[in-house]
């Protein structure tokens, strides 16, 4: 008798309630690639390790025990750290706020989200590319990071917006509708909303948790892009969203509850890594799944851009997933985009071949109506394109258009959530006060012994724009998309010294820029910028900067450190 193919979530109603709890083994599933005959094996792999090496590792664990190992052994051991109390996530960021480097510091985390996947096999093998599924079987595993209460206790203290903070919507009969009403979303309306089958969507969290804000504000240097998020509390039976794709990479982080999602290829070619999002589609726009999964806490799915995707909430339970978002609008075209207009403006400046005029008749076999002609000029026409194409990329201006990238990610950044030990050390942990009449504490003193670096690796970036360079930073940033303007530094060339647009001799003094909200500040010797931020994650003696004299060292390591930009190594 032929068997009958059953879903994944088919067979998950089908099992019994009365199971004993499945072994803790992390699954990884993967989507099956096209054409090869054999992915049904890879598509449910389990990772278990052989008996010596179970051995190996278990005589490894006692020794690490006894050793009193650095806590940081937790990454590499976290199935049996993990605890009912979410205190493992705490202590994760409490280990990782010791990491000396916050690239490195984002490396750990994102292998702690996706474990127990290679971060290096992921980037490879899946990054872009598949969908892929994690079952840890630990409904403990993301316990800590966000929560029904603190979403509750949100809507009580803050000032939740509809339509900008959260949106309520349903998806019904084929029919996605969203139902927000004007004002501030209170408990009384919101929870009326999800009792009647709503969904609830937490459009920036980050604005209101500082645990969602510490983990997206180290991910953005993992991913170079803005790691952004977003919170869906779905009610029991229920669906939110039709069927869609979306133009950013998405780790979906199931934290409460379950949901069973389907995913599917991208429907064409054109719509691989798309560079927008997609309208809602029916079922039968979509055909079959290729994942077929039901999410329950601890769980992970990621889905790059243009899979198409769909969550519905199981019958027995509600569901609260934390999607983390990133690489938005940051492919080779976004690039391009920037490049090719400027590199244009350029060529016909310094070249006279990209200024020479069209031939007097090309209308008469160029253009649509003429595309069938079988007319010796066409191919001529279209090689000479060619030929000022090809000539085109020794203009393009790639490096200032990668700074204008990197501008755009320093003002989408969240700002830097800081541990004790850069508090202390930054003028945003300065002891200054007002006591009995006085202000007390104001001794802060730099000097060129005062070891001083970068507050992070991505904090602060030189750009070049026309004849000036600014030192933009994300630190005055918030924690709302783009609710404050980019800060910057401006350093106004007057003498150029050598070939490194970087290297120039300015003078001290500050100017309010009223217009783009920047301070404005100009300093003698950018190159001694440029060396504190290839110097990072090391700490160099303000003494050390490449400057002319010592005074004009200590007042540039002051103007860096009133604006937190750098920190010391130790507190003043």
């Amino acid at each position: 008798m032929e068997r009958k193919h059953m879903s994944a979530f088919a067979l998950y109603q089908t099992l019994p309630t009365d199971l004993p709890p499945p072994a803790k083994k992390p699954t990884v599933q993967v989507a099956p690639k096209k054409k090869k005959k054999n992915d049904h094996v890879a598509a449910a792999a389990k990772i278990i390790p052989n008996k010596a090496q179970m051995k190996a590792e278990r005589k490894k664990i006692r020794k690490k025990l006894l050793k009193c190992a650095h806590r940081e052994d937790r990454f590499k051991q976290e199935d049996q750290c993990v605890n009912g109390d979410g205190e493992f996530l705490a202590a994760l960021l409490t280990d990782l706020a010791r990491v000396n480097n916050s690239r490195e510091r984002a490396s750990k985390l994102f292998q702690w989200i996706i474990n127990p996947i290679p971060a290096k096999a992921f980037l490879k093998d899946t990054w872009e590319k598949k969908p892929i599924f994690v079952q840890r079987q630990n409904p403990d595993y993301y316990k800590g990071l966000f929560s029904t209460a603190e979403f509750d206790r949100i809507l009580r203290e803050e000032e939740v917006q509809y339509g900008v903070n959260l949106d309520v919507t349903s998806y019904t009969k084929g029919k996605r509708e969203t139902h927000n009403p004007p004002g501030r979303a209170l408990p009384f309306t919101v929870w009326d909303f999800y009792e009647s089958g709503c969904s609830i969507r937490l459009l920036n969290p980050q604005a209101f948790s500082s645990t969602v804000w510490n983990v997206l504000s180290i991910l953005q240097e993992q991913f170079g892009s803005m790691a952004g998020a977003n919170v869906y509390l779905t009610p029991p039976g229920t669906q939110g969203f039709a069927p869609h794709y979306d133009d950013i990479e998405a780790f979906v982080v199931q934290l409460e509850g379950k949901k069973h999602w389907r995913v599917y290829n991208p429907r064409t070619e054109d719509e691989v890594l798309p560079v927008l999002s997609s309208q809602n589609f029916n079922q039968t726009d979509i055909g079959k799944p290729i994942l077929d999964v039901v999410l329950e806490a601890g769980d992970l799915l990621y889905f790059p851009r243009g899979f198409i995707h769909q969550g519905n909430c199981l019958p027995d339970a509600h569901s609260m997933h934390i999607t983390i978002s990133s690489y938005q609008k940051n492919s080779w075209g976004d690039l391009l985009q920037r490049v090719v207009p400027a590199a244009l403006e350029i060529a016909m400046e310094e070249d006279v071949e990209f200024r020479k005029g069209l031939p007097l008749d090309y209308l008469t076999y160029m253009g649509v109506q003429n595309s069938d002609k079988d007319d010796p000029r066409r191919p001529k026409f279209f090689s000479q394109i060619e030929s000022l194409m090809m000539k085109l990329t020794n203009y393009a201006p790639v490096d200032a258009a990668v700074d204008q990238k990197a501008r755009d990610f320093l003002h989408d950044c969240l700002p830097p959530m800081l541990t004790p030990d850069e508090l202390v050390s930054s003028v945003q942990g300065a002891p200054v006060r007002w006591e009995c009449g006085q202000v007390k504490n104001m001794n802060v003193n730099i000097t060129t012994q005062t070891r001083v670096r970068l507050l992070r690796a991505g904090c602060a970036r030189l750009c070049s724009n026309g004849d000036a360079v600014h030192l933009y930073y994300t630190i005055d940033n918030s924690r709302v998309y783009h609710k404050e303007e980019l800060k910057s530094f401006e350093i106004k060339s007057e003498v150029a010294m050598g070939t490194s647009v970087l290297n120039l001799v300015v003078l001290h003094s500050v100017v309010m820029m009223a217009l783009t909200c920047c301070f404005c500040f100009v300093f003698q010797h950018t190159d001694a910028i440029e060396f504190l931020i290839h110097s990072y994650p090391d700490y160099v003696t303000v003494g050390s900067f490449p400057c002319d004299s010592s005074p004009d060292r200590i007042t540039l390591a002051e103007l860096l450190f009133e604006r937190g930009i750098i920190h010391t190594a130790e507190p003043l």
